[in-house]
């Protein structure tokens, strides 16, 4: 089986909307299916590649203003 058979065979696959797609309803299930495909792809080859995937290491002192007590 050639790479891009198995390319399409995984888009007829995702193509098929799940409970919550169907509800709001596609035009084009096989076009979305290969944007999700593709996607997927790209964030596999670079971890960092989709959105939110750094975790930033912050301690509470370099994420909150230390406020004074009244004197």
């Amino acid at each position: 089986m050639s790479h891009e058979q198995s390319d399409q065979e995984r888009v007829e696959s995702r193509a098929h909307l799940l409970p919550e797609e169907t509800a709001v309803g596609s035009e084009d299930p096989q076009a979305q299916a290969e944007v999700i495909i593709e996607e997927s792809d790209i964030r596999e080859e670079d971890r960092n590649a989709a959105p939110d995937t750094v975790l930033e290491r912050r301690t509470s002192d370099q994420t909150v203003t230390p406020v004074e007590p009244p004197d």
